[in-house]
């Protein structure tokens, strides 16, 4: 693994990065060979199948982040940017890599965690963990914690630092427990602050936006319990904080332990209570069905009513669970546990209708055991055939009723983002192509099919839904258009069941019409697009500036 100099230049490694392109491209052998031992795409491959796969700027950026020790560019990019701060701001360093140790919830930020970056700036500046207390909290130096304990007792139970955090928040919310090096120095840490006296119920409020550092949304309390059983999901840690006191209870940890259903367990047997958490719903999320199962059994109601936001729109657990295509057995589950098989959501769709529509004719014949038998209509059937990508018969339909599928009411038109969100692929292509209103708006966010393939990073199907009339200006939930969608998505790199590809995406948006693209004058590190600045991953800002765009005029 190659080493960084100590004052690192990314303009510097961004000219490594297009001079290892231009080798590869002329065929030289070592950067072949680079390629193909440090990039994934290239891994295993022949000098032939390395050339053939005609490898851009954003692999090339990603072979040298690899060579360097980086999971990625951005890692890369941010390292060499922060660490650039040890030089002539301390606290500014300080500032920066709390940032990177711990989620926007916490920082105020829409800024993903970095811990592996944290971790190699410690690395590479170790002498300024020793100067404060709070990067010793999200670091696990237990010296420093325990030297400022005794210097100022009263220090742990009050929120300070640069992010206004409480010790023990600021030990159990920090990434770093999510690598294995730090999680035992991090637990020692809390058990030396909970002998020392430390509140177990520590907690502050959401800071994530439109929240903020300095205004806190104190309706979603952020625990110190949350931070264990909730963001690193460590079960030693979890049973350390409920055994001092914490409050199982707190409206947050329940919820977000289900990645680790140990957890969950844990806080059931400590007294949490299902009801009110709404964590039979986030059990809905999963693909794995054992976190309902377990939220059933301790009382999670199987017919618990809808509350606010995006997924009020399917009503009952039953409806919610069908229309994001859970397994059978996720249906099951609830079914045994009381769930209403004839229950509809709010715009009078049935559960047997439904699993029929989204193509989980398992499903259908599970409700027919419960008694449900319903005759479905041309729409119906339809709908179906297009859900299950059953092109012969959706076809077969539309020639006797050629109004399809502009007929169908809105309900059943977000049939195509909602297939986008969760992955049926096959549906929405076949849905397209019959004519499906493409900017129609659907998923747990409110989106059109084009916003949720790029927020997936899906290329190809980017590229198909704009060949066939999708615009980059269609909007999403959030405020914002396909643009805000993928700067949000490159940029932070949400861990997705697909393999993502955001350059691939931009060069797909550039090829159907994207505006003239430039560079900010007044930030390098943002492009601006019809007047409005955004912010990109540096593998799309590259693709962008290289596309270049067409004029407003044209698009």
């Amino acid at each position: 693994m190659n080493k960084l100099p100590p004052k690192a230049n990314l303009d510097h490694l961004k000219k490594q990065a297009k001079e290892l392109l231009r080798l590869y491209r002329d065929g030289n052998a070592t950067a072949i060979a680079r390629f193909v031992n440090h990039l994934p795409a290239a891994a295993h491959r022949s000098d032939s199948e390395a050339i053939a796969l005609q490898l851009r700027l954003h692999d090339a950026q990603s072979c040298i982040a690899r060579e360097y020790g980086f999971s990625s560019w951005a890692d890369l990019a941010l390292y060499v940017e922060t660490s650039a701060f040890a030089h002539h701001d301390q606290a500014a360093l300080i500032r920066r890599w709390l940032g990177l140790a711990y989620g926007g919830d916490v920082t105020g930020t829409y800024n993903a965690a970095r811990p592996r970056v944290a971790v190699q700036l410690l690395q590479e500046h170790p002498g300024f963990l020793a100067m404060d207390a709070y990067v010793a909290c999200a670091a696990g130096h237990l010296e420093v914690v325990s030297r400022m304990t005794a210097v100022d007792p009263g220090w742990i139970n009050r929120a300070g630092g640069p992010l206004s955090l409480p010790p023990l928040v600021a030990v159990t919310h920090s990434r770093l427990g999510q690598l294995p090096e730090f999680i035992e120095p991090l637990r020692e840490c809390a058990q030396h602050l909970l002998a020392a006296g430390a509140d177990p119920n520590q907690r502050i409020g959401n800071r994530f936006p439109p929240a903020s550092l300095a205004k806190p949304n104190e309706s979603e309390p952020l625990s110190a319990l949350y931070g264990a059983a909730g963001v690193v999901r460590d079960l030693a840690l979890t049973e350390m904080l409920l055994e001092a006191g914490a409050d199982p209870n707190d409206g947050e940890s329940l919820y977000h332990s289900l990645e680790n259903p140990d957890c969950t367990r844990l806080l059931f047997r400590y007294g949490a209570r299902a009801a009110g958490t709404n964590a039979l719903r986030r059990a809905l999320d999963m693909p794995d069905p054992a976190a309902l199962e377990l939220v059933l059994a301790h009382g999670g109601d199987a017919n618990e009513p809808a509350g606010e936001g995006p997924t009020k729109v399917w009503g009952p657990p039953l409806l919610r669970a069908i229309a994001v295509s859970r397994s059978t057995r996720h249906i099951a589950a609830l079914l045994a546990a009381g769930a209403d098989p004839t229950a509809q959501t709010p715009a009078g769709i049935s559960a047997y209708r439904l699993a029929s529509q989204v193509g989980l004719p398992e499903v259908v014949a599970l409700l027919r055991t419960y008694g449900v038998q319903e005759t479905l209509s041309d729409d119906d059937d339809f709908v179906a055939a297009c859900g299950r990508a059953d092109a012969i018969e959706a076809r077969r339909i539309q020639a006797r009723r050629p109004d399809l599928p502009g007929a169908l009411p809105e309900d059943r038109l977000r049939l195509l983002p909602d297939a986008a969100a969760w992955g049926s692929i096959s549906a929405v292509k076949l849905m397209v192509e019959l004519g499906w209103p493409i900017a129609a708006r659907g998923g747990d966010w409110d989106a059109t099919a084009l916003n949720h393939a790029v927020f997936h990073g899906d290329a190809d199907l980017t590229a198909f839904l704009l060949s066939h009339g999708a615009c980059w200006r269609e909007t999403q939930g959030f405020g914002d258009d396909v643009l805000g969608t993928l700067s949000w998505a490159s940029v932070n790199e949400p861990v997705l069941a697909r393999n993502p590809d955001w350059p691939g995406c931009a060069r797909a948006l550039l090829a159907y019409g994207l505006p003239k693209v430039e560079r900010d004058p007044s930030n390098p590190e943002r492009v601006m697009i019809e007047g409005q600045t955004k912010r990109f991953s540096e593998a799309v800002t590259e693709v962008l500036l290289e596309g270049g765009g067409v004029s407003s005029e044209a698009s």
